[in-house]
Order: C-alpha cells, then sequence, then structure tokens
C-alpha cells in the first residue's frame, strides 16, 4: 500500500507549517484568517487581494480543508498570543507613545 502525496501547485509548503503562496511571499495563513473571520469566499479574498489570481485561493481554500484542524489551533493560537501582547506593559508604552498628539 503506497501513501499519496498531495500536491498543491499554487504554494510553497517548504517550511514546516508556514505554507505560502509560491513565489509571492503571502501566507495561506493570512487568506484563511480572512476566508474563517469575515467568511469571505474565493472571489471575494480575490477582490481583496488582486495581486493573487482565483487559482492560487482555490488552492490555499484547499490546503485549509485538508489540513483544517491543524491551521485552527495555529490561528487560535495567534489569536490569544496577540491578546497577551496587548496586555503587556512594554506594548502598551509604545501605543502611548504613537497616541500622543504632535
Amino acid at each position: 500500500m503506497s501513501i499519496a502525496t498531495i500536491a498543491y501547485e499554487h504554494l510553497d509548503c517548504s517550511q514546516a507549517g508556514r505554507p505560502l503562496i509560491a513565489g509571492k511571499n503571502f501566507k495561506v495563513n493570512h487568506l484563511v484568517e480572512e476566508h474563517v473571520a469575515y467568511g469571505w469566499s474565493a472571489e471575494e479574498l480575490a477582490l481583496n487581494h488582486p495581486q493573487l489570481t482565483l487559482g492560487e485561493i482555490y488552492c490555499a481554500l484547499a490546503y485549509y480543508a485538508d489540513h483544517r484542524e491543524e491551521m485552527d489551533r495555529e490561528l487560535t493560537a495567534s489569536g490569544d498570543r496577540a491578546v497577551q501582547m496587548h496586555g503587556e506593559s512594554r506594548h502598551r508604552r509604545i501605543s502611548s507613545h504613537l497616541k500622543r498628539p504632535a
């Protein structure tokens, strides 16, 4: 019995856990976040990212469908890290400096 390898034509999966749109340095996670958070379809993602082809977007969504559990865990962890960092005093200091009137 042989194990079939799935190839994603438009993706660069050479970095473990960090698939990119090949040749564009665009993270698949970014598209998936928008797809999940906003409910955007492939066509809506294409309208918002004109630098990507519809084929590249469908390929990214296919990757997500095949790796949903793993990617959902990563997205949750990323969101948790963002909330944690937002609460750290060193980040609040930077924010307060940026918000000061000129």
